[in-house]
């Protein structure tokens, strides 16, 4: 029986890690070795990552949603805002809010008067 070698099948999966190593900085994107290296720890950070921008999207809706609460009325805090908007019964989420803060001022500013109100 003939030796099998695995050629193709190696030169493939090297191929494969190469090309997701496109663009990476001196033998990092030709050098499967350190290729292989550095792809994997880009899917690390990718990995937890994924995590932090959700993190981080939240606390950008909580600020912009602060600063718009308190263009609308000086004495109203976000977090009284948050309570307010629970005692009224409103469900929205604070994506929602952040986003009709920036572009339909009118409309924020009449659920920040409903949760005053409640308040």
């Amino acid at each position: 029986m003939s030796r099998t070698k695995g050629g193709t099948v190696t030169h493939r999966r090297h191929k494969k890690i190469v090309d997701q190593a496109k663009g990476y900085y001196g033998r990092r994107s030709t050098n499967f070795k350190t290729a292989t290296q550095a792809v994997d720890k880009a899917n690390q950070y990718a990995t937890r990552d994924r995590k932090n921008r959700k993190r981080q999207f939240r606390a950008l809706w909580i600020q912009r949603i602060n600063a718009a609460v308190r263009s609308h009325d000086e004495a109203l805090t976000y977090s009284r805002f948050i309570n307010g908007l629970s005692l009224a019964g409103i469900e929205v989420d604070r994506k929602v809010l952040a986003d009709l803060a920036v572009h339909e001022p009118e409309a924020f500013g009449a659920i920040v008067a409903q949760a005053k109100a409640a308040l």
